[in-house]
């Protein structure tokens, strides 16, 4: 049994806790455990799972979040800085499964979080195990 750390970037509550739902799901149904902590935005994502990567208590990550364009070039950095960081640390050899949504509006945010339509949570807790299991295989 894994240890899997999801890693979220709580702003909107409700497309979290669909995100989460949908992870947890994922990870409990490949009989793997999961934990979960909270940062302030995307651009931290990555710097906590090399914090929590350097602990070994943790066999792979799920990173989640939501970011919503705006009216500002915050959403470029936000999007393309997270991704780069999480893309950075998969280079390194880190499982990870990359759930941050990065979307135009929150319609198309709940559609992509909920479980019950793209669950995108589930699928990145997904591609996280499957990382994990191709990491072992090359160990």
């Amino acid at each position: 049994m894994a240890s899997v750390l999801i890693v979220e970037a709580r702003f909107y509550d409700h497309l979290n806790d669909m995100l989460i739902a949908g992870a947890r799901a994922a990870i409990e149904a490949a009989g793997h455990s999961a934990e979960v902590v909270t940062v302030p935005g995307a651009l931290e994502v990555p710097g906590a799972i090399a914090m929590a990567a350097e602990s070994g208590r943790y066999d792979a990550f799920v990173a989640l979040g939501v970011v919503i364009r705006g009216e500002t070039y915050h959403f470029e950095i936000v999007s393309n800085e997270s991704a780069r960081g999480i893309m950075a640390l998969t280079m390194d050899g880190i499982p990870i499964g990359n759930g941050i949504l990065t979307t135009e509006n929150e319609e198309q945010a709940i559609r992509r979080a909920d479980p019950a339509q793209l669950d995108k949570g589930g699928g990145a807790a997904q591609a996280a195990i499957a990382m994990l299991e191709l990491h072992q295989r090359f160990a």
